[in-house]
């Protein structure tokens, strides 16, 4: 990873222009990054979507969508690449002229960006099922709760994984700045912090393993008109606390 960020980042002259400087680091990180997550995509489609038909087949349908079994995957892999940009990253950037801020708007740029394509990913992944069940006969019922009633639904099922994502994203953006510039106590003593932005949306959208137990205790989801602005606001802030956390950081000089 250290050396490809090396040469994404080696020939930057100091005239250079902030827009190319930025396309730069986001390629860098997109390079770094692309193996971790090709590999999760590649993993999640062989285990829920390809192992998850031949089981249907196998069951002749087991009245249930094997895809919606990994709906928690998304948002905990999507945390862990939030934690690793900083610690992975900040060292050979600014090493290469690379600005904390820019750093951490390139950070902000990369985790939407991964988050609308895993989205994507979720979507083709419940339309695929869907075909293939239909074809079958299969039953498609699912077994979290989600803001979509019918995977038919696709802006439902987009818009609410991009939320979960991101704000998953943006919670370990922040854990991973915390720990990485406040040292381990104090990172820790800041995870409330940290986790407001993932929360926050749990708590808004009632879906997925949450909203059982959550509807269970007669807890009601807010108007979604009410809920999605303030979990993009939320998420906007988390990513923004990281950005100003960033700022003062020294950097750690490297190990070995």
């Amino acid at each position: 990873m250290s050396s490809a960020l090396a040469d994404q980042t080696a020939a930057l002259p100091p005239g250079i222009t902030n827009g190319l400087r930025l396309r730069r680091v986001l390629t860098a990180m997109q390079v770094g990054s692309r193996p971790m997550m090709l590999a999760y995509w590649g993993a999640m489609l062989v285990v829920f979507m390809a192992a998850g038909l031949i089981v249907q087949f196998l069951t002749d349908g087991i009245g249930n969508s094997i895809w919606d079994y990994g709906t928690q995957s998304p948002k905990y892999f999507s945390m862990a690449v939030g934690i690793s940009l900083v610690p992975a990253y900040i060292n050979a950037m600014v090493a290469q002229g690379v600005t904390r801020r820019m750093f951490s708007v390139a950070a902000s740029i990369f985790l939407t960006v991964a988050a609308l394509l895993t989205s994507v990913l979720w979507v083709v992944g419940y339309q695929i099922e869907r075909v293939v069940y239909d074809w079958q006969g299969w039953s498609q019922a699912m077994e979290n709760q989600h803001l979509f009633t019918s995977t038919s639904q696709v802006g439902l099922i987009f818009a609410e994984f991009v939320l979960l994502v991101v704000s998953h994203e943006a919670t370990g953006w922040l854990l991973g700045v915390t720990f990485y510039r406040l040292g381990f106590w104090r990172g820790l003593a800041m995870i409330p912090l940290s986790l407001v932005p993932a929360a926050a949306t749990e708590f808004l959208l009632v879906a997925q393993w949450l909203g059982g137990p959550l509807s269970a205790l007669g807890y009601q989801r807010p108007p979604l008109a009410l809920a999605v602005p303030v979990v993009a606001i939320v998420t906007a802030l988390g990513l923004y606390a990281g950005h100003r956390i960033l700022q003062p950081m020294p950097l750690k000089p490297a190990k070995g």
